[in-house]
């Protein structure tokens, strides 16, 4: 049988082990158990996973306020991304007791047992739970994510006014708009972990698809044209697994079908 090993300074060791007390020494009647994957790049030293333990009691019922508590009373070097706060940025985006969702939203009473919380998967890490987005935005990027129209404004009556949008053709985006990059569901894909290269990944797609089916868009024919690649679209294959993981309960793989069923009656 072949023997297939980890390069050794990608082995996640053991870390720091931290019981957090009261003051006068006795556990805390609340105590829950986080192992939190650490890395910090300048010490040159493999990742490990810090065990810490507190009474959840101290904080806000989700894991972003457990994190936040840890950071502000028991470890300061702990880093990670956060903002809003109410799922609206897509900042806090972290694989929580191994799925993929936000950190601000995920409460702490739905977890059993240890609550384990790792960086977005197959992601370089720049430090902890921060993984570098730099390739997933240079791929929303390559899809010019903004309104492109040849005639800027309407005219009626010979005045400008502004490009309205019927009801029927509003309701085309719903489910595309609310998408926030939080790149849960492209970290979540097979597909994407060995080609993210070069297939753009659910999250660029979904938001690709939100342009497309714009009745204010005049490019849709090109942005489609665009898509007619063999990665770029095409390395899905259905697994659901973006679906299945988004915070949001969006649906990126029926995005993906709609815009290969769009490619193939193109020109038809």
């Amino acid at each position: 049988m072949v023997q297939l090993t980890l390069p050794q300074n990608s082995k996640v060791k053991q870390g720091k082990q931290i019981y957090h007390h009261c003051e006068d020494g006795k556990e805390l009647p609340e105590q829950r158990v986080f192992k939190i994957y650490r890395y910090n790049p300048e010490l040159n030293e493999n990742p490990t996973y810090d065990t810490i333990a507190f009474d959840v009691n101290q904080c806000g019922p989700m894991v972003l306020d457990a994190l936040l508590f840890i950071k502000n009373e028991i470890d300061s070097t702990l880093t990670f991304r956060k903002s809003c706060r109410e799922g609206i940025c897509g900042s806090c985006a972290m694989n929580i007791d191994g799925v993929n969702t936000l950190a601000c939203t995920k409460p702490i009473s739905e977890i059993k047992g240890v609550i384990k919380i790792n960086p977005l998967p197959h992601m370089y890490v720049i430090k902890d739970l921060v993984p570098d987005l730099s390739e997933a935005y240079k791929q929303y990027q390559s899809i010019q994510p903004w309104m492109q129209s040849i005639q800027k404004y309407s005219y009626r009556n010979g005045e400008i006014r502004e490009r309205l949008q019927k009801p029927e053709d509003r309701e085309k985006l719903e489910g595309l708009w609310e998408c926030i990059l939080c790149f849960c569901c492209s970290t979540s894909c097979p597909s994407y972990w060995w080609n993210s290269d070069k297939y753009l990944g659910p999250a660029v797609l979904l938001q690709n698809n939100r342009w497309i089916v714009d009745s204010r868009d005049d490019m849709k024919e090109a942005r489609l044209k665009s898509l007619d690649d063999s990665f770029k679209l095409y390395r899905c294959h259905t697994i659901m697994n973006c679906t299945n993981t988004c915070p949001k309960n969006l649906n990126p793989a029926k995005a993906i079908a709609e815009i290969k069923n769009n490619l193939s009656h193109l020109g038809a």
